[in-house]
């Protein structure tokens, strides 16, 4: 990756300001070999040859790459994408040996600023995607010094998010949580990629230790479950306190399991199996002496 070169503030632009001026655009653009391309480092969004990848090397194929990518010079060699990885990959799958792009002169923090304002306004991505994306550019602008004054405290933090979350549709208080998600183990982080682990419990269990992660992890494993958003509030609590073991973690989760059950049916719903002379009693002895024999049957098999 090459030296820093300066230290000047980021200037935070729209999108389409990140290509450069008209003039740049028709006179600035060049074709480089797509071999002498090579990923940002820790590029946080991921590349997939999906039928979204299929729809864009398709496009490629028939009408060019209508927005070059952004790159900068390598001090090893080569160029350093910044901006168009799925263009990039779409081009090798459409067979272009070449690839428009815009030669940047970009120190580390500008170049991430651009890479993440580039990709963060993709639909569908996961959630460990925005996470490390928000927590790359969080810390760009600090390093920057824009908030030198400030950043240390709670309210600093807060101050750099609400610059991190312009036109990202994510308040600063939420690209905070999305930050502390990158605390998870990938076990659990993939868990809430999926869907599985709701993101507001996954936030909770971002401020465990790691081990007790680990160990929690492996008990949601041995138990098929997932915590609750109230059985991950009391492990953040415990932990506060003292290490986590796994008999307290099958403690507490144990604990919200056996707690009494109640479902309600409503009564349009039973008056369509029942005669309208059954009582409420009536309607109960048979519910429960028909889920005994579905029991019964359960057991046997």
């Amino acid at each position: 990756m090459p030296s820093k070169k300066r230290a000047t503030p980021i200037s935070l632009q729209p999108l389409d300001a990140l290509f450069g001026t008209n003039e740049e655009t028709n006179n600035g653009i060049c074709e480089i070999k797509i071999g002498s391309l090579h990923p940002f480092p820790n590029h946080p969004f991921q590349v997939k040859d999906d039928k979204k990848m299929e729809e864009l090397s398709e496009s490629i194929t028939q009408y060019g790459v209508l927005v070059p990518g952004i790159v900068r010079l390598r001090e090893s060699g080569g160029y350093e994408l910044v901006a168009g990885h799925r263009r990039k990959r779409a081009c090798e799958l459409a067979g272009l040996e070449k690839m428009p792009v815009i030669i940047k002169d970009l120190t580390d923090d500008e170049a991430t600023v651009i890479m993440v304002d580039s990709n963060i306004q993709r639909e569908e991505l996961l959630i460990s995607e925005k996470a490390f994306a928000y927590k790359m550019k969080y810390e760009a602008l600090k390093r920057q010094g824009k908030r030198s004054d400030l950043t240390s405290c709670q309210v600093g933090k807060k101050l750099a998010a609400e610059e991190v979350s312009q036109n990202t549709g994510d308040s600063s208080r939420q690209i905070l949580r999305y930050i502390h998600l990158t605390e998870l183990v990938a076990e659990l982080l993939e868990l809430a990629d999926e869907k599985k682990l709701p993101f507001n419990t996954a936030v909770e269990l971002s401020y465990l230790r790691t081990e007790e992660q680990q160990i929690l992890f492996q008990y949601m494993s041995n138990h098929n479950m997932v915590p609750s958003m109230k059985q991950a509030k009391e492990l953040k609590q415990i932990s506060k306190e003292r290490m986590l073991t796994y008999s307290e973690i099958d403690q507490i989760c144990m604990n919200e399991s056996t707690e009494k059950v109640q479902v309600q049916i409503p009564a349009k719903k039973l008056k369509q199996y029942f005669p309208d002379t059954y009582t409420k009693t009536q309607m109960e002895e048979i519910i429960f002496m028909l889920l005994a024999s579905w029991a019964e049957r359960e057991g046997k098999e």
